[in-house]
């Protein structure tokens, strides 16, 4: 059963935001980017991008898991998620900003070497793996069954528009990175935007419950 167009579209623009607030990642893609090129930007970005989908497969097979065991620990899991996301929220408005990116990025290596560092990096990041699972339950409809496959589909989602913003970033990453050290506090508001959506999401868990 696929998900339905409205969760797939609140998520996506929950997303979209989240990405696009300032992080090591995209960062990342905007110095190597800047130093090495648009085609090097590109590559690590889209592994970055594509490191999301093992975090995607752990969350779908440990909400599955709890699912299986027990609705009321998929009920303690998206309780806990909720105020995971209100501590990073409060964490992101709280940031002072001053964003700026490194132009020296990573050694010259050739495409397929930068990809897979990207993807590597991503890959092996514990907190990337704690905000999947925190994340992507906030967007699934127990009630709707078949938890593991709504999870799948959210993880591909926002694994599709990481690559999408990603291999942007890195196109256009000249013109992003140069804009973002001239405006150094440019992500102070993004960080506000993705705060506020940290912060929305726990809150609106622990009303409906």
């Amino acid at each position: 059963m696929l998900i339905t167009p409205e969760q797939a579209i609140a998520f996506l623009g929950v997303a979209v935001a989240i990405t696009a607030s300032p992080g090591p990642d995209n960062l990342m893609v905007l110095g190597v980017g800047m130093s090495r090129g648009r085609r090097q930007g590109m590559a690590f970005g889209l592994g970055c991008a594509l490191g999301c989908l093992s975090h995607t497969v752990l969350a779908t097979l440990g909400v599955s898991a709890l699912i299986a065991a027990s609705p009321l620990a998929f009920g303690g899991l998206k309780l806990l998620g909720g105020l995971y996301l209100v501590w990073l929220g409060i964490g992101a408005l709280r940031s002072r900003g001053g964003a700026s990116v490194d132009g020296a990025g990573l050694p010259d290596d050739s495409l397929g070497k930068l990809f897979a560092k990207g993807l590597f990096a991503n890959s092996i990041n514990p907190k990337v793996v704690l905000f999947f699972l925190s994340f992507l339950p906030q967007f699934v409809v127990a009630e709707r069954g078949d938890v593991s496959w709504q999870t799948a589909q959210l993880g591909l989602i926002f694994t599709a528009q990481a690559c999408l913003l990603f291999g942007l970033l890195g196109y256009f990453s000249g013109a992003v990175g140069k804009w973002i050290n001239r405006h150094p506090r440019a992500g102070l508001w993004l960080d506000r935007v993705a705060g506020t959506i940290f912060v929305g999401l726990g809150v609106r868990l622990m009303v409906a419950r």
